[in-house]
């Protein structure tokens, strides 16, 4: 797996602390991380691939500066924003697997195969000539994971992937989680995604305040929140 590392990092908006500082080390395959909202779990994560820089400190993959090097990192982590609209841009199904796959610069006929298994895997091949828009929540976010995906990235992000998702939708997003060989990095709310994680962070008030097996932070986490009922 990806080495991701924080060192002493911390991260200030218009002189407000939204993430006090942190050295950190994520080398599992499965890591969520969980916590109230504006406790800066998101922040954390999208430090990962720059949509966040830290106000001090460094945060780098595999050895290589984020802040840095940008573009480079980019390439190899995938981001799944919790509103797939966020991310869908292109006037079809297609156009948003095409587009994905342009920095790459494959040869055409692998590009085609990657579109093709990909609309297949995520049961979109049906609608790969149809607007993005005109599909439900839960496959406008099969085709925001599918767009990540078909780049073959070693690193995924997702932040708040099941949000807006039906259960049906949810559980299909879970057993793909579950399959996948790279690295995944979940900030959720919903705790039963993250049954079999190898790690989970918990934050609170800007702060890592537990971390460990899901088994042991998330009781952790769920007497906190009893606590503040």
């Amino acid at each position: 797996m990806p080495r991701i590392s924080f060192d002493r990092v911390s991260v200030s908006f218009e002189g407000t602390r939204v993430l006090d500082p942190l050295s950190l080390e994520l080398t599992e395959q499965r890591i969520g991380i969980i916590g109230e909202n504006g406790s800066g779990k998101s922040t954390l994560a999208r430090l990962i691939n720059g949509l966040v820089t830290p106000t001090e400190g460094t945060v780098s993959v595999d050895g290589v500066d984020v802040a840095r090097h940008g573009a480079r990192v980019r390439r190899r982590v995938g981001f799944i924003f919790s509103d797939a609209d966020n991310q869908i841009i292109m006037p079809r199904v297609r156009d948003d697997l095409e587009f994905s796959l342009r920095r790459l610069r494959l040869p055409r006929t692998e590009r085609e195969q990657r579109i093709t298994n990909a609309l297949r895997r995520f049961g979109l091949d049906g609608l790969a000539e149809r607007s993005p828009h005109v599909l439900s929540g839960g496959q406008k976010q099969l085709l925001a994971l599918a767009s990540i995906l078909v780049v073959e990235p070693d690193i995924i992000i997702a932040d708040e992937p099941t949000t807006l998702l039906d259960l049906r939708h949810r559980r299909r997003i879970a057993r793909e989680f579950e399959l996948l060989p790279q690295q995944l990095l979940v900030v959720t709310h919903d705790l039963e995604l993250l049954e079999g994680f190898d790690r989970v962070l918990c934050i609170d008030h800007h702060r890592i305040i537990a971390d460990g097996r899901p088994e042991d932070v998330i009781p952790h986490y769920e007497t906190l929140m009893e606590s503040r009922a």
